[in-house]
């Protein structure tokens, strides 16, 4: 069983082998629909933090891919007071064949996906993004065809969202340079990880 927690859970095979899956997705979906694939399927989606986007574009995928989407809100929850986090994953389990969680800490990502049966999706957490950094890729590719050798610059504070698109950008082959004002980059060991999936020797700055 496979979890996606972070970007750094997916080799660069995997890691391109599902942004090809998704165009071809895209291009079936635009050509007039897609086969039901996920028919009989069900995820759960529990949002501690609310999310237009996030919530729209999972339950969209699963409508258009035959399966069913339950949405969680975080007051029916109430995961980590009302609810444990192991009895949420060990009770949705039991019912759904996946759970997407967005969250404020990542360790409750973390114990979701080790008590729980079924995939678990990182939707958002303080520490990553992964999901939106597949969308962000999936859209250079269309753009570009690859992001090998290709030179992304991020700007701003460096967040969950800067470091799951620098995994995904040096898993890829492209150089990545972050601007960050003083104080709001990232960690030394984000730097480190980065380094150690660092196999096609790309450069990694911040300024």
């Amino acid at each position: 069983m496979k979890h996606y927690l972070s970007i750094a859970d997916l080799s660069p095979d995997e890691l391109s082998e599902l942004i090809q899956l998704a165009l071809q997705l895209k291009a079936e979906w635009k050509a007039g629909g897609n086969k039901p694939i996920l028919q009989g399927k069900s995820l759960a989606m529990l949002f501690m933090k609310p999310s237009l986007r996030t919530r729209v574009s999972f339950e969209m995928a699963m409508v258009h891919l035959g399966g069913y989407a339950l949405y969680l809100a975080p007051q029916e929850i109430k995961m980590g007071q009302r609810e444990s986090v192991p009895d949420v994953a060990r009770v949705l389990s039991g019912y759904v064949d996946g759970i997407m969680a967005r969250v404020f800490e990542h360790d409750h990502i973390v114990q979701l996906a080790e008590y729980a049966s079924v995939p678990v999706i990182n939707g958002l957490s303080d520490y990553g993004h992964p999901a939106q950094a597949l969308a962000d890729v999936l859209t250079i590719v269309e753009a570009k065809g690859s992001l090998e050798g290709l030179n992304i610059t991020y700007v701003g504070d460096s967040n969950n969202v800067t470091r799951s698109l620098l995994f995904a950008a040096v898993k890829l082959g492209a150089n990545f340079r972050i601007a960050s004002p003083a104080g709001y980059h990232l960690t030394e060991e984000d730097h480190e990880l980065a380094e150690s999936m660092n196999h096609k020797g790309v450069a990694i700055r911040s300024v």
